[in-house]
């Protein structure tokens, strides 16, 4: 087998890869990953000879894995291009294992073999755990046990390692996953997922601080009076209990993607806008944030349970909070005094995900906002006071807003889960959580979880629909 890579004339187009899928026929491949799939096929971004590879327990046909599947939910009309389909059943194979079993994994490093001795080149590997979190060590283990961590056998294309949330399921454990896992994969093949990251709003926010210069002298203690980063939804868990029930609302959204958002939004400027000198930005600033003083959780948090849920998960002793909020400070000059609300809940009467940046007014003036709208009708939007048209002096509010779907109708945008496997292929870990990222996280929630472990009398009750519990704690 020749060690060169097929080359393509096409430039956009990734190189030949194979994407092992260790849970093919689950939800969040079924509803993410499958339907991002077909899109990079159908906009010509998957090389010719790249294979996904479905694992799975049974003997499902590949039609059967796709008769769930809505490739095209985000297209207009949900019509799917039949040819596109085609093509994406021939890159797609399926492969029947035990995942328990060591020696099936043996038979899967003799396949990924075969493919690459088939098309006569080497391989980019990549192994994608859409399985629960609970399977990731002994899966990462036997990977590691029959090589399959290492690249082909010329030593030519990469193997990396996508992970999805969460990492962990307090400090310790993560400590202990973090620790396992790179015995196995290297910090550099290793692709922690938070699709949040991969918004196209979210990446926007460093290039709107730091490339217009009228922000970054702004972008501080005596400017910015407060910040709040929020994640809504309209829907409840919607069958996802197993899942969904020994997390709640601090652990799933909290932890995981609004501490990765807030560290970008609050970072310093980098050296140089690469992947390496972003993370060290953001993880020297995630150091600097301060966790919720044991004597100032019950002022600083607040968690709540929508009426019903314990019904709708049949289990009516569940404490799980699905909402939660936090108030958390930052330890560095620039941020010194500044409160930052970090907030979540389910079935609230509204469904968005967005930063809000509150500006010191005048007296007896509005605060100035500024907004980045991570979903949905993403963008970025302003509110400044203007003079009313008129002879008098009132003032009014005035909006100043980009949104993508204006700026950009003929092209859009590519989804979340599009850019994680583009970013995944290409091997550009920008987007994805470090360890030290991971960790520095778990830290700032952690006092929070181990005061909510002990008792329950501070978890209150809220309606369906119901508006944010804290909106007032910082205006």
């Amino acid at each position: 087998m020749s060690g060169e890579v097929a080359s393509n004339k096409n430039d956009k187009t990734l190189e030949p890869t194979i994407l092992v899928i260790f849970g093919i026929t689950g939800d969040l491949s079924s509803r993410y990953l499958l339907p991002a799939l077909f899109h990079l096929i159908k906009d010509g971004m998957i090389h010719e000879e790249t294979v996904i590879l479905g694992v799975t327990r049974s003997s499902k046909t590949i039609s059967e894995v796709f008769e769930n599947v809505s490739f095209c939910g985000r297209d207009d009309h949900s019509v799917c291009d039949p040819e596109t389909l085609e093509r994406m059943k021939k890159h797609t194979q399926m492969f029947q294992m035990d995942l328990d079993k060591s020696d099936d994994y043996s038979t899967l490093h003799k396949r990924l073999d075969e493919l690459e001795n088939e098309r006569g080149f080497c391989m980019n590997r990549i192994y994608y755990l859409s399985i629960p979190p609970l399977a990731y060590a002994p899966v990462i283990q036997h990977l590691g046990e029959n090589k399959l961590n290492e690249s082909c056998s010329h030593n030519v294309s990469k193997t990396r390692l996508l992970v999805e949330k969460p990492f962990g399921f307090n400090l310790e454990s993560a400590e202990k996953l973090i620790k396992e896992t790179s015995s196995v994969f290297s910090e550099e093949q290793i692709f922690r997922i938070d699709h949040y990251l991969a918004k196209e709003t979210v990446q926007n926010i460093l290039t709107f601080r730091f490339k217009n210069p009228i922000f970054e002298p702004l972008w501080n203690q005596q400017y910015i009076a407060g910040i709040t980063i929020s994640a809504f939804e309209e829907i409840g868990v919607l069958g996802r209990a197993a899942f969904y029930d020994p997390l709640g609302a601090l652990r799933d959204f909290i932890q995981s993607h609004l501490i990765q958002i807030m560290a970008i939004v609050t970072m310093d400027k980098p050296k140089s806008f690469n992947t390496e000198n972003i993370h060290i930005s953001k993880q020297e600033l995630m150091q600097h944030i301060e966790a919720v003083p044991g004597e100032k959780i019950a002022e600083r948090t607040k968690r709540a349970q929508y009426i019903g849920y314990r019904e709708e998960i049949d289990k009516p002793d569940s404490v799980t909070e699905t909402y939660a909020s936090i108030l958390v400070y930052i330890d560095t000059p620039r941020w010194q005094g500044v409160p930052i609300r970090l907030v979540t809940g389910k079935s609230m009467n509204i469904r968005k995900t967005e930063v809000r940046m509150s500006f010191h007014g005048a007296e007896g003036q509005a605060n100035n906002h500024l907004r980045f709208r991570i979903q949905p009708n993403e963008g970025i939007e302003l509110d400044l006071l203007t003079k009313k048209p008129g002879y008098t002096e009132d003032v009014q509010s005035t909006k100043m807003d980009f949104t993508y779907d204006l700026h950009s109708p003929e092209h859009g945008y590519p989804d979340a889960y599009e850019r994680v496997l583009v970013d995944a292929i290409k091997g550009d870990r920008t987007l994805f959580a470090t360890s030290e990222e991971v960790l520095a996280s778990w830290r700032v929630v952690q006092p929070v979880l181990d005061n909510w472990a002990t008792h329950s009398d501070d978890l209150t009750e809220y309606e369906v629909g119901s508006k944010d519990l804290t909106e007032d704690i910082v205006k």
